[in-house]
């Protein structure tokens, strides 16, 4: 028994350059998307964005005071 040579047909998968809709569902309604995502995950959004600003607002205020302190 001999290995036999066997045709394959291969399905090759493109996207055409003039398809226009290529993720329609993606930007459809995106601020009720945005508002369902934040309205669902409030503490989760809080608890991450609350360390970055307190840090942010204790920065600038740090940084103000250095300019500052040559004037006393």
């Amino acid at each position: 028994m001999g290995k036999q040579p066997v045709k394959l047909k291969a399905v090759v998968y493109a996207l055409s350059p003039f398809q226009q809709k290529v993720m329609p569902g993606l930007w459809k309604d995106l601020p009720g998307k945005i508002h369902h995502k934040v309205s669902e995950n409030w503490l989760g959004a809080v608890l991450l964005l609350a360390p970055l600003v307190g840090t942010y607002t204790y920065v600038q205020h740090y940084q103000e005071k250095e300019k500052l302190a040559h004037r006393y």
